[in-house]
């Protein structure tokens, strides 16, 4: 079945999801109206209100909906693959980069801190939706970094606020990329980061092989 063929399958509320992921990231959600969601969609304001009470349960929704989609991107991704664990984060952030290829910025860009940044004030549920799946994708990398400031003898921070910090990068990274209209900042951003996270761990390596 083609991409086009299935989504014209798929039942009203999945094909309202797929367009928020889609129109938010291009418009904004401010910027995003009913109409705007059910005309990419392809459906009625009579399934809309009969899936979502509003454009804010739906932004809702799309958070969670977004990270089911991302989160099995993630979990297949190859940055799993290398024994050691400095070189699993760094794999992490080499994906990250690889998946401005070939695309727009809407589309390497990050639902959730495009809502967030527009909506912490005027929506509690879409800011804590956002908190949510930023942090819990933030999560999937403090085993990784435990294990490699314990390998390397690194401390003086935690796993949590890097990993936090890694996802502060990233949205950032995205930031810069709507400022300049394209990705070519972002990857010098990604980058930075990359090397920040290498020297954090090489040079902890270093100091503790230089130990007497």
């Amino acid at each position: 079945m083609t991409p086009h063929a299935a989504r014209s399958t798929a039942p009203a509320r999945v094909k309202l999801l797929d367009s928020a992921l889609k129109v938010i990231r291009t418009k904004g959600y401010d910027g995003t109206t009913v109409d705007d969601l059910c005309k990419d969609a392809g459906v009625t304001k009579g399934a809309f209100f009969h899936h979502f009470k509003s454009k804010e349960d739906l932004g809702v929704a799309a958070t969670v909906y977004w990270s089911e989609v991302t989160g099995g991107l993630f979990a297949q991704a190859p940055y799993h693959l290398p024994a050691d664990p400095v070189d699993k984060l760094l794999a992490y952030i080499d994906f990250r980069a690889a998946l401005l290829n070939d695309r727009s910025v809407p589309e390497f860009t990050c639902l959730l801190g495009t809502m967030v940044q527009e909506t912490f004030v005027t929506s509690d549920a879409l800011r804590e939706a956002c908190d949510i799946g930023i942090t819990s994708h933030a999560v999937t990398l403090e085993g990784y970094i435990t294990d490699a400031m314990r390998e390397r003898g690194v401390s003086g921070f935690t796993a949590q606020s890097l990993a936090l910090y890694t996802q502060a990068s990233l949205q950032g990274a995205f930031i810069l990329a709507k400022a300049k209209g394209g990705p070519d900042v972002a990857r010098e951003m990604i980058a930075h980061l990359r090397r920040y996270v290498e020297m954090l761990f090489s040079t902890a390596k270093i100091t503790r092989k230089e130990k007497p």
